[in-house]
């Protein structure tokens, strides 16, 4: 065998050991046989919420182990294939199966991260809320990038993007919006992406054509599922009305459609001007501050574990997690991992994989995926 795949073998056998121990291998194969014996007794679906909760981690277990399976097997088939090929002289064979052992080096990294996403809220869809930072026009246009960025990245994960709320900007941009992103793992994946963003370019407002530093934030929550009780008391929250804002003409709504709720306890602030009912979006609203008290109290749990400063801070110098440099130069990077892209304008199209995998892993272990590198 080639130094190069025992190398890739090497890696994917560590791989694997590491895959397993984060999984809680005996664990989850003993959870898997509980509730295999549980799905064949049909009084479960007594209580259907219980029952579709139970059905899909079973789906999820079941679906791990078997690709963790299946991929251990491909690679002992892959080297015997190696070795009955050099053995017959056949390169098409050996060519065929290391083929396959670096596949499975890349189905390895991908598993990895999905690992990662194993939080309590991880699996749940997600709102995104983005607000431009001090600068005016130039921070509502870097605000209005941001939004689009997002909304790109999610769709080419194949995710559904919802506008709930847009507050534009005087000149151009946007002053903030909040979007649901509906998809698997949204929440788990859109998570690392909190914190506050610096854009270093050449202003396009600017006649002097002179550099501007531009910042904005983005504080991602999930959406709470109907098995999560959050309690919120009318009492503690001020409701207003207004007018959603639009393109004009006959777009404009001549209603007090929009809602507005903030929670005096916590100073948070919610509001959605989707629908043009306003009982409509009075419900999202509203679901969507349980939505926020719930991310707060896995903010402090997390908080509480691992004794890290809480991510949302100051809409500028000192706080950012990411900085994308349109001019001079042109980089993106990743102020925690060091990640860093020199392809500023794909990451701004919605390639943002790379710079999210990093960020789970950092945020799990403390630095880079211990094994496997994601290419």
């Amino acid at each position: 065998m080639r130094a190069e795949i025992e190398s890739l073998v090497d890696e994917i056998k560590q791989g694997f050991a590491l895959l397993r121990r984060h999984f809680d291998w005996d664990v989850s194969l003993k959870r898997l046989e509980e509730l295999n014996a549980k799905a064949e007794d049909a009084s479960i679906w007594n209580d259907p919420a219980e029952a579709q909760k139970m059905m899909r981690e079973r789906q999820s277990l079941e679906s791990a182990i078997t690709t963790i399976r299946k991929l251990e097997q491909d690679l002992a088939d892959s080297i015997d294939l190696i070795e009955m090929g050099e053995a017959e002289g056949d390169k098409d064979v050996i060519t065929e199966a290391e083929a396959v052992i670096r596949h499975i080096h890349g189905d390895l990294a991908k598993r990895q991260v999905e690992t990662l996403l194993s939080g309590e809220a991880d699996g749940n869809d997600t709102y995104v809320e983005i607000h431009s930072g001090a600068g005016g026009t130039e921070s509502q246009d870097w605000a209005s990038m941001l939004l689009r960025m997002y909304m790109r990245w999610a769709e080419r994960a194949g995710m559904k993007v919802e506008l709930l709320e847009e507050n534009p900007g005087e000149e151009a941009g946007i002053k903030s919006a909040t979007i649901l992103l509906k998809g698997p793992n949204a929440y788990g994946w859109m998570k690392t992406e909190s914190g506050v963003h610096r854009l270093v370019r050449i202003s396009p407002y600017d006649s002097n054509a002179r550099r501007h530093t531009s910042f904005a934030s983005v504080w991602v929550y999930p959406v709470v599922d109907d098995s999560i009780e959050i309690q919120v008391n009318e009492s503690d929250c001020r409701i207003d009305t207004y007018r959603s804002s639009g393109a004009g003409g006959q777009h404009v709504n001549t209603t007090d459609s929009a809602v507005r709720i903030t929670h005096l306890p916590s100073g948070i602030v919610v509001q959605c001007q989707a629908e043009r009912s306003q009982h409509k979006n009075r419900a999202t609203a509203w679901s969507m501050l349980r939505a926020r008290l719930y991310e707060e109290e896995l903010k402090k749990r997390e908080e509480a574990a691992s004794a890290q400063e809480a991510t949302k801070s100051d809409i500028g110098w000192g706080h950012q997690i990411r900085s994308y440099v349109l001019q001079p130069y042109q980089l993106v990077k990743d102020l925690r991992t060091g990640v860093e892209s020199t392809a500023p304008q794909d990451v701004l199209d919605g390639d943002l994989d790379e710079f999210m995998e990093a960020a789970l892993a950092h945020r799990v272990h403390g630095g880079e995926l211990e094994v496997a590198d994601i290419d």
